[in-house]
C-alpha cells in the first residue's frame, strides 16, 4: 500500500483546517469600505468561482465512486476466482489447489469497510450547498447589473427628453414673444396646456427614473448583505466537511498500510 496517498489526504487535511481558521474570522469582516456595486470583474470572478467550484464537486465525486468502484469490481473479481464453480466433472488431481484466504483478501475487505464509513456524502452536500450559494449570488447579480443598466437608460432617455423639451420650449417662448407686448392680445389657455403636456411627459420619466434608482439600491444593498451572510454561513460548513473527509481518508491509508504490512510480514 503506497504511503504517498495517506501523506496526500494529510496534507489536503492540514490545509482545509486552515481554511477553516480563515473563513471562520470571516464573522467579524466589515464590508462598510467594500465596493457599493457589483463591476463587471467582480461578476466575472463571480462566475469563474462556481465553474471552479462545480469542477471540485464533479472531481471529487469521481475519485470517490471510482475508488469504491474499484474496491467493488476488485471484491467481486476475488469471490468468483475464490468460489468453487459447481460441475458433474471432478478437477484433475494435477490441478493446483485453489486458495481458499489469499493474502489480498483480507485487505480488500478492510479497504472496503473503509470506504463504506468514509463521510464523503457530508463533504458532497457542501461542495453543492456552496455551488448552490454562489449561483445564488451570481443571479442577484445579474439581477442588480440588468437594473443599473436599466437606470442608464432611463437616464439616457431623461435628458433627451429634457433637450427636446427645453428645445421646443425656447423656439415656443420665442414665437410668443411679439404677443407679449400687445396689451389686447390675452393668454391662451391652450398655451399653458401645451407645456404642461410637455413638462408631464419630463417628470413622468424623472419619476420613472428616481423609482429605478431606489431599486436599484436597495438591491446593491441586498446583493452584498445576502452574499456575505451566505459566506459567513457556508464557507465554514464546507472546510469543516472537508477537513473531516481529508483526515478519514488519511486514517484510512495509515490503516491500509498497516494491514498490508503486517500481512507482507506474515
Amino acid at each position: 500500500m503506497d504511503f504517498r496517498m495517506a501523506t496526500m489526504w494529510d496534507t489536503m487535511r492540514y490545509h482545509h483546517e486552515a481554511q477553516s481558521k480563515i473563513v471562520n474570522a470571516l464573522r467579524a469582516l466589515d464590508i462598510s469600505q467594500s465596493p457599493k456595486e457589483t463591476s463587471e470583474h467582480h461578476h466575472d470572478r463571480t462566475f469563474q468561482l462556481l465553474v471552479v467550484v462545480q469542477g471540485w464537486q464533479s472531481q471529487f465525486c469521481k475519485l470517490i465512486d471510482n475508488q469504491k468502484g474499484y474496491i467493488r469490481a476488485l471484491n467481486s473479481w476475488l469471490k468468483l476466482n475464490l468460489i468453487p464453480i459447481e460441475s458433474s466433472l471432478k478437477e484433475k488431481v494435477s490441478s493446483p489447489p485453489r486458495v481458499q484466504n489469499p493474502p489480498i483478501q483480507s485487505l480488500l475487505i478492510a479497504w472496503h469497510d473503509f470506504l463504506d464509513k468514509l463521510p464523503d456524502e457530508v463533504a458532497r452536500t457542501a461542495i453543492n450547498n456552496f455551488a448552490s450559494v454562489i449561483h445564488t449570488i451570481l443571479q442577484h447579480q445579474e439581477e442588480e447589473m440588468k437594473l443599473k443598466e436599466k437606470c442608464e437608460e432611463t437616464r439616457k432617455e431623461l435628458f433627451q427628453k429634457t433637450r427636446k423639451f427645453e428645445d421646443w420650449y425656447h423656439k415656443y417662448m420665442q414665437q410668443k414673444m411679439p404677443a407679449e407686448f400687445d396689451p389686447e392680445l390675452t393668454e391662451d389657455k391652450s398655451d399653458n396646456d401645451a407645456i404642461a403636456d410637455r413638462q408631464f411627459v419630463v417628470d413622468a420619466v424623472k419619476k420613472r427614473l428616481e423609482e429605478e434608482e431606489e431599486a436599484y439600491k436597495k438591491q446593491r444593498l441586498q446583493v452584498r448583505e445576502k452574499s456575505l451572510a451566505s459566506i459567513k454561513t457556508c464557507l465554514p460548513e464546507l472546510f469543516r466537511a472537508m477537513f473531516d473527509i481529508a483526515q478519514a481518508c488519511s486514517e484510512m491509508y495509515r490503516n491500509l498500510r498497516f494491514i498490508s504490512q503486517r500481512r507482507n510480514a506474515g
